[in-house]
């Protein structure tokens, strides 16, 4: 049997972002629409190094996508010089089952997640929005400034960062890549980010939230996909009562996005509070934005179907392209 194998920089030459945002879009509403099947992923705590690692499976019966993710996020790798997040894809025949590639997980968890908030912000954000303001300067923050620039002409960007250092190393990293404006502005406090600030994304390891909803404008676009536990949030309760909210989906919502479960434990907000699924406003089930005043939140914890629909269309693009390494097992 032979395997292909793809590196990071094979699975960012075959999963561009736009084509990624459309492939999340496709991959979502197969979920809404139960044309998914999609266990609830595992987690095995490792509480001795404050790590997590998670396995995911889905299969996109539409499309056929058929794959397994094994990824760990260790907060604590910084301090070592290595990645968060490390992982790997294994993408399957639908067919017969035999394993087709298996592709570097963090690369694709990168772009799919961007990918993710891009299709929300296309869906969700005023047709207007100029500026963006970014929380989190890490591997996760990047595609998610070059996801919204994809969908919106952003011409003024905001990073904050609690680590000035890599706030600075990201605006080199990003600014005048691609669509994203040539000048990018450090903030100096959460505040003066949120209140210039059309569309925010949030992609951070913070445990609280990283600003105050007082000071989100109205009308602005909100992703937030930084943090994945239910005692854990990037958003606080003012922001999240205040906003038309919008998930991947809910059941691992309510067991893993604390952003929502405090809030409800706290009788703030009810489990109604939820608007819709983001492959429900993709399929035309449920309405998005209704009024240029509104707030709007994208809530994302992460779903198996991205991972499947990301391997499928790097498969397609590495097999045109004759990209990756082949192995015999």
């Amino acid at each position: 049997m032979k395997l292909l194998i793809l590196s990071t920089q094979d699975v960012q030459q075959t999963l561009p972002m736009a084509e990624a945002i459309e492939g999340m879009k496709t991959a979502f509403a197969q979920l809404a629409a139960a044309k998914a099947t999609v266990p609830l992923r595992s987690h095995i705590t490792i509480p001795a190094y404050q790590g997590i690692s998670l396995i995911m499976p889905a299969y996109l019966h539409e499309t056929g996508d058929l794959a397994v993710k094994l990824v760990s996020v260790f907060p604590s790798n910084t301090a070592h010089r290595l990645p968060v997040i490390n992982g790997v894809v294994l993408a399957l025949d639908v067919m017969t089952g035999v394993p087709l590639a298996l592709m570097n997980g963090g690369a694709v968890t990168a772009i799919r997640t961007g990918a993710a908030s891009g299709a929300a912000t296309d869906l969700l954000a005023r047709p207007d929005a100029r500026t963006a303001a970014i929380f989190g300067s890490g591997v996760q923050a990047r595609p998610q400034l070059e996801a919204i620039c994809a969908v919106r002409d952003i011409s003024q960007v905001w990073v904050y960062s609690p680590n000035q250092a890599h706030a600075e190393q990201f605006v080199r990293d990003m600014a005048g890549r691609g669509r994203i404006p040539p000048h990018i502005t450090v903030a100096q406090t959460p505040a003066q980010a949120v209140r210039e600030a059309d569309i925010i994304c949030t992609a951070t390891s913070s445990g609280t939230p990283v600003f105050n909803g007082q000071d989100v404008r109205p009308g602005t676009h909100i992703n937030a996909v930084g943090t994945f536990r239910p005692d854990q949030r990037e958003v606080d309760t003012e922001t999240v009562r205040r906003a038309l909210v919008v998930i991947d989906e809910r059941e691992a919502m309510w067991a893993e996005a604390g952003d929502l479960v405090l809030p409800l434990q706290a009788g703030e907000i009810s489990e109604d509070h939820i608007a819709a699924e983001l492959g429900e406003i993709v399929a035309g089930l449920k309405p998005g934005r209704t009024s240029p005043d509104q707030i709007t939140l994208f809530k994302s914890v992460g779903n198996a179907v991205q991972d499947a629909a990301a391997a499928g269309i790097v498969l397609r693009n590495a097999a045109a392209n004759q990209i990756g390494t082949y192995v015999n097992l």
